[in-house]
Parts: C-alpha cells; structure tokens; sequence
C-alpha cells in the first residue's frame, strides 16, 4: 500500500496550489480519501475528504470555500486544489485512504497515510 503526495511548495498569500496523492496496492476506488495538514507542536487537523461511495465531499470550516477535494479513480489519484491561500495555511499536507464508503474526518478513521508534502505561504 503506498500513498504519494505531492505538489507542495512556496507560495505568495492569496496564491494556489495543486496538491495530488497517488494511491496504488489498494482497490483505491473503494476508498474514502481525505487530506490532513499538521503543523510543528500542533495535532494533525482535517482538511477534507471524498467518500468513494457516492463522491460526496467535506471539508474544514478553515478551508471551505476556498479548498476543493476531487478524485480521478481511473488515474488511481485524489486532488487538493488549494486557492485563495493564507499564511495560517503553511503546514505538511498528508492524504489518507479510509475503507469505508462514508470517509471520516478524524486521523484514526484512516487505515492507510502517505508522507507529507510541505506547503509554505508567505505573507
């Protein structure tokens, strides 16, 4: 089972990034996929999910409005489109695979972690 993130970087507030994650050795398409950022000294906070069951989305109230989850099963990848970002977003990403159709919004829902990806934003 592996989970690659990627797409981190530096970036200007009010900027945007793409994060992706990768997922192979799982049926990955039968997985609810979320996205977890942490920063030093803080706990792993949820940012957003996509059930595999019916596609259906959330996200923090941190970044709703301005983050959209999405996956393409055929490519085996789930995005994280992060616009309008701010300082308070900087923190290593971490994508997460939960088996069960509904995804979770907390850590220990989650079977399977990729490595971080870090995302820096400067004011």
């Amino acid at each position: 089972v592996q989970l690659q993130a990627s797409g981190g970087g530096l970036v200007q507030a009010g900027g945007s990034l793409r994060l992706s994650c990768a997922c192979s050795g799982l049926p990955c398409s039968r997985y609810s996929m979320g996205w977890f950022r942490q920063t030093p000294g803080k706990e792993r906070e949820f940012v957003a999910r996509v059930n595999w069951s019916d596609g259906n989305t959330r996200y923090s109230d941190s970044v709703k409005g301005r983050f959209t989850i999405s996956r393409d099963n055929a490519k085996n990848t789930v995005f994280l489109q992060m616009n309008s970002l701010k300082p308070e977003d900087t923190a290593a990403y971490y994508c997460a695979a939960d088996n069960h159709p509904i995804g979770g919004s907390f850590r220990y829902q989650y079977n399977h972690w990729g490595q971080g990806t870090l995302v820096t934003v400067s004011s």
